[in-house]
This record gives structure tokens, C-alpha cells and sequence, in this order.
């Protein structure tokens, strides 16, 4: 007479839902520095460009473009949300600081796809075959107009104060190791250092490498908190 096995200890289990949720919050809060930290390792046009450099530059390298875009589409679904779940752990341990860095932070990141604009424009004149003469005279007035100015603006102050304002608060709370969140402080001034006031896309794509390492430390902190609770 056989006698079916019994299940062993070590057959397989499926993930657990917990485990699930954690892992892909932890993966939605580093995608969004991440992402930016790749496209700006190797950008299809530097800052300082003016227009007819931007169409002339989109134009060459289709290709890349489109792939940027695809990097800052990623960006822009998961750094507010990424933003937000940083920003309730901030608030638990340090609660002012870590709901304006929150609030600001969120404000500027939502402006994301807004800087995208130009983007999405070069690429499209090219693609269309209108020429770079049509394309240059569409980014002057783009650029041109008010509500991109204040886009820009917005994204820039924002994100870089709220971002400091949650390494102050993670700091101050312990909520993560201290040189994360240095990481995080320092990280969002070189920003703009690098992207605005010296252009180099290594250090500006090492200024981002910094922010994702921050977001990566509080990623698993959150995760650490919710598996205890």
C-alpha cells in the first residue's frame, strides 16, 4: 500500500500580499530618482542649449529621446507619490519639518511633466519632418510663454527646498542613518549647481545618484515599519 507524501516544510509558498505591498512601495519611491539619474547620465541636449542646438540635437538622436521621455514619463508617475510616502515618515518623527518638505516637495515634482513640454515637442518636429526651421520657431514660443516660466520655476523651488527640508527632518527624526540623510541635503542644491550654474551631466547625474540613495534608505525604513506593524 503507497501513502501519499505529505507537503514538506520547504515546498514553496507564494509571496505574501504584505510582502508584495512593501516591495513595490519600496520600488514606486526609488524609480523616480533613479529614472532622473539615468536620463541625466546621457541627455540629448544639455541645459544651456539654446532652441535651434535642442531641435538640431533631437533630431540626430531620435532614438535616445524618445528613450528620455520614457524616463521621465516614469518619473513623473512615481515621485509623488514616492515623495509622500517619504514625507509621512518624516512627519511621524519630525512633524512641521516633514509636512512642508512634504508639501513643497510634492508641489515641485508635479511640475515634472511640465518641463517635459520642450521634449516632447523637438521630438515631435522631427518625427513630423516639418524641419528644423518650423521646430526652432514652435520651442522659441513654447519657451516663450508664462505658464512654462512658472512650471519651471515651481519644479526648481520646490523640489529642491522640500527635498532639503526632508533630509532635515529625516536627520532630526533618526528616522534613517545620518548619511542619508546628508545624502538627500546636499543632493537637491547640486541640482541646480550642476544643471544651471556649472553644466557637467556626470555630476549632475551624481546629484540624482544621491537623492535615489536617500529616497532608497528611507524606502526601507518605511518598509522596516510596516513589517513590524
Amino acid at each position: 500500500m503507497t501513502v501519499g507524501s505529505a507537503p514538506t516544510a520547504t515546498a514553496a509558498r507564494p509571496p505574501r500580499p504584505g510582502t508584495i505591498r512593501r516591495v513595490g512601495l519600496a520600488a514606486v519611491v526609488v524609480l523616480g530618482p533613479l529614472s532622473i539619474t539615468i536620463l541625466s547620465a546621457n541627455p540629448t541636449y544639455q541645459s544651456a542649449d539654446d532652441v535651434t542646438t535642442i531641435a538640431a540635437k533631437v533630431a540626430q538622436h531620435q532614438t535616445a529621446q524618445t528613450v528620455s521621455l520614457w524616463l521621465a514619463l516614469i518619473a513623473a508617475v512615481t515621485l509623488v507619490p514616492g515623495v509622500i510616502a517619504i514625507g509621512l515618515l518624516a512627519a511621524r518623527n519630525a512633524p512641521r519639518l516633514g509636512t512642508w518638505g512634504m508639501a513643497l516637495a510634492v508641489t515641485g515634482f508635479s511640475f515634472v511633466l511640465a518641463l517635459t513640454v520642450t521634449d516632447f515637442t523637438a521630438l515631435a518636429g522631427a518625427q513630423s519632418g516639418v524641419g528644423l526651421d518650423a521646430t526652432t520657431r514652435l520651442l522659441e514660443e513654447l519657451n516663450a510663454g508664462p505658464p512654462l516660466t512658472l512650471a519651471v520655476i515651481a519644479f526648481v523651488a520646490g523640489h529642491v527646498i522640500g527635498v532639503i527640508l526632508l533630509g532635515v527632518a529625516l536627520l532630526k527624526g533618526r528616522a534613517i542613518p545620518p548619511w542619508a540623510a546628508w545624502a538627500l541635503i546636499i543632493s537637491a542644491p547640486l541640482h541646480i549647481v550642476f544643471a544651471v550654474v556649472v553644466t557637467s551631466d556626470a555630476l549632475d547625474a551624481a546629484a540624482w545618484a544621491l537623492t535615489t540613495v536617500g529616497f532608497a534608505a528611507a524606502a526601507a525604513a518605511i518598509t522596516r515599519s510596516q513589517r513590524r506593524a
